[in-house]
C-alpha cells in the first residue's frame, strides 16, 4: 500500500458499547513523533487516509491498527468539515508531526465518521495495548482532540432518532441471551429517559422479536431473571 497520505480527508470510528450497565465509547491515546512531544492526546480511533485506499478499507485499516479489533461492521455516520476543525494549533502541529507531512501545512480537514454499535464482551476487552485503546463511560468521556466530543454526541443522537424508528437496531449493544432489565437500561440509556418498570415488561410482552427463554441467571443474589433473546426478522 502506498504510504503517502491524503492531508486533507480522513476517516474517524464511533464504537458504542454497552458492558451491561452503562454505555461506553472506544477511546484511544494516541502519542505524537518526534522529541519534545506531550503526554498525547485522547481522540477516537482515527487517521487521514492514504492516497491509494477508499474510506471503507482505511476505516478499518485505522481500527485494526489502533485498537486490534478487525471485521467490525461499521457505517458512514456523516461528513465533519467545519472550518474550526482545528482550531487548536497544537493540535495541527501535533498532527502535521505525526503523520510527517511536510513542506505542507494542515489548515483543513474532513473527516468521514463510521459508527458501530456492540456488545462489550471478551473479544471487545482484548484491545492492541500500542494506543492505550479503552472503553470510557459516555458520561465521563474527557476533553477529546479535534472536534471528537461532538462527534460522539452526534453519533448518539443519531442511534437514539435510528431506534425511535427501529428499536431493534439497540439489540446489537446487547449479549445473545439477556435481561429484561438489562435491556431497559439500553433504551434509557440512549432514549435519555426512564422507563416505568411495570409499562416496560407489558411492552416486552408484545415484542414479536423478542423471544422469552427457559433459562434464568446462575448465581446472583437477588431473585434470579428470565433470560431473553432477539429473533432477527428473516430477509425473503
Amino acid at each position: 500500500m502506498n504510504d503517502v497520505v491524503n492531508p486533507y480527508v480522513s476517516v474517524d470510528c464511533v464504537l458504542l458499547g454497552f458492558d451491561g450497565e452503562q454505555l461506553n465509547a472506544l477511546i484511544v491515546r494516541q502519542n505524537g513523533k518526534g522529541e519534545g512531544e506531550d503526554a498525547g492526546i485522547h481522540k477516537l480511533p482515527g487517521s487521514l487516509i492514504y492516497m491509494d485506499e477508499n474510506l471503507d478499507e482505511a476505516a478499518q485499516r485505522v481500527l485494526c491498527q489502533m485498537t486490534g479489533l478487525v471485521q467490525v461492521n461499521m457505517m458512514q455516520l456523516k461528513a465533519f468539515g467545519g472550518t474550526d476543525r482545528l482550531k487548536n494549533p497544537a493540535e495541527s502541529v501535533w498532527l502535521e508531526r505525526f503523520h510527517h507531512v511536510e513542506n505542507s501545512h494542515i489548515e483543513r480537514i474532513v473527516t468521514i465518521a463510521y459508527l458501530s454499535l456492540l456488545r462489550i464482551d471478551r473479544r471487545m476487552t482484548k484491545l492492541q495495548g500500542g494506543y492505550e485503546a479503552q472503553w470510557i463511560p459516555v458520561s465521563e468521556l474527557p476533553r477529546l482532540a479535534f472536534d471528537h466530543n461532538d462527534i460522539v454526541r452526534e453519533a448518539i443522537e443519531s442511534v437514539k432518532q435510528k431506534a425511535t424508528l427501529d428499536p431493534t437496531l439497540l439489540f446489537d449493544l446487547l449479549p445473545r441471551k439477556f435481561t429484561a432489565a438489562q435491556l431497559r437500561v439500553v433504551m434509557e440509556t440512549v432514549r435519555g429517559v426512564r422507563l416505568d418498570v411495570k409499562n416496560f415488561h407489558k411492552k416486552l410482552a408484545a415484542m414479536p422479536y423478542v423471544v422469552p427463554l427457559e433459562e434464568k441467571e446462575d448465581g446472583v443474589k437477588h431473585r434470579a431473571a428470565r433470560y431473553y433473546k432477539f429473533k432477527r426478522r428473516r430477509v425473503k
